[in-house]
């Protein structure tokens, strides 16, 4: 579920506000997006995907709302860790060819 919109990271773009299927998000003039409606997110991550500036955070359970804090999302990676590990993001690669299933695929050929 969507936890987190990052006032210090927050570019003002509303590519969340636009690309959420759920319409989690409500744009607000001159600042980050407000979390309107967190119990319609659907977890499906495309909000922290498409956020070109990893200012999002959203937890892996669905249907819990977690307790978070920005400075220690930030100092454990998870802030744009999702973004990285799919490999979008300027510099980034994906980390799918060290998963073990993809490695067993691999071998099937």
């Amino acid at each position: 579920m969507i936890e987190l919109v990052s006032e210090s990271r927050c570019i003002k773009c509303n590519i969340c506000v636009n690309i959420c299927p759920t319409n989690v998000f409500d744009r607000v003039p001159d600042a980050p997006p407000t979390i309107a409606r967190q119990s319609d997110c659907q977890t499906c991550y495309m909000c922290e995907l498409y956020c070109p500036v990893d200012a999002l955070y959203v937890a892996p359970e669905s249907d819990v709302t977690t307790s978070v804090n920005e400075a220690e999302l930030a100092e454990v990676g998870l802030l744009g860790s999702y973004r990285e590990n799919i490999g979008w993001g300027h510099k980034r690669t994906s980390t799918a060819k060290a998963d073990q299933t993809f490695q067993i695929l691999k071998q099937m050929k």
